[in-house]
């Protein structure tokens, strides 16, 4: 006589408990999320303390009157600070020109990246060079970019004087000491620092675009603009709206660049919001009042971080 064994089928079909199947996807039962903390912390906690906390401390010096000194009392005064700053009109001219210089800086160094791109894309000899050169302006710090361009436009030995002299031209140009033509000199700037990272993200993107499009738009009798523009440019339109608007941020919140090249000057008009808040802070000692302007600045950049996060939602959803 046979025996017969019972056999169990569990209900969940996996053939594994509940208990287990909760471990190995990191449930309660095995302390999954836990071990997941403990990797990320390393890199959180550098954030917590260097990014959100300075943050937060920024946002409530704005509302207290906060002076440089030794044991100086700091009082809550509520939104005095920015009463006043609603009338000070330095501060909203200097506010003007960063969203000038942001704006021309992105849209200036987009298209200049974005022709650099598509001929760094090309298969052209000495190709690694050309984009080994490109990555340059990337490797130096905004300080020392500064002044190697503070050098250059120098009115009285720099090279680009001395080579519109040596060519016959009006070669007495005080670049950064001349109000009208200052901004400009330092928009020019700040694109050459800004090319690399924007050219290397859309030469990413350039070679991720199918060639069977291209070729397939090309049997249609499509010519080269025609591809770029409804096969290129479409391909592109999620690392733009993400590049374009990283680099927005980026260069309304500059300020070493334009620091050292012009301090804010001549008179003024190349004075960035950052160097206004700075040398409230830092030359007249007012932190609370300084604080404000940072804040105001910051809901700026929320402004421009909602649609960067929008944009990458919605390329991710179509």
């Amino acid at each position: 006589m046979t025996a017969t064994v019972p056999v169990v089928i569990p209900k969940n079909g996996t053939g594994k408990s509940p208990k287990r199947r909760r471990r190995n996807r990191g449930g309660p039962a095995g302390g999954g999320g836990r071990d997941a903390w403990l990797l990320v912390l390393p890199a959180l906690i550098p954030v917590v303390l260097f990014s959100v906390y300075p943050l937060l401390q920024g946002i409530f010096l704005g509302f207290t009157d906060a002076r440089a000194g030794l044991n100086l009392p700091v009082n809550v005064n509520g939104i005095d600070n920015y009463v006043k700053l609603s009338g000070n009109t330095l501060f909203w001219s200097s506010f003007g020109i960063g969203l000038i210089w942001a704006f021309s800086v992105t849209i200036l160094q987009f298209l200049a990246s974005l022709g650099l791109a598509l001929l760094l894309n090309l298969d052209l000899r000495m190709r690694w060079l050309a984009r080994t050169l490109a990555l340059v302006p990337w490797a130096m710090p905004p300080v020392i970019i500064a002044i190697m361009w503070r050098l250059m436009l120098n009115p009285t030995y720099g090279p680009i004087n001395q080579s519109l002299r040596a060519v016959g031209l009006p070669s007495d140009i005080n670049w950064l000491g001349n109000a009208s033509i200052a901004l400009p000199v330092v928009i020019v700037v700040g694109v050459w620092a800004g090319m690399p990272q924007t050219t290397i993200t859309l030469l990413a993107g350039l070679q991720n675009v199918p060639t069977e499009l291209h070729e397939a738009a090309a049997i249609d009798g499509a010519s080269t603009w025609r591809r770029f523009w409804h096969v290129t440019l479409p391909a592109l339109r999620p690392i733009i709206v993400a590049i374009t608007t990283l680099d927005l941020i980026w260069n309304f919140n500059s300020f070493a660049l334009v620091y050292v090249l012009t301090a804010g000057g001549p008179g003024g008009t190349t004075m960035l919001p950052m160097l206004f808040a700075y040398n409230e802070a830092f030359r007249y000692g007012d932190f609370g009042y300084a604080a404000a302007m940072g804040n105001v600045m910051v809901i700026v950049i929320a402004f421009f971080l909602f649609f960067y996060l929008r944009g990458q939602m919605r390329s991710r959803n179509s």
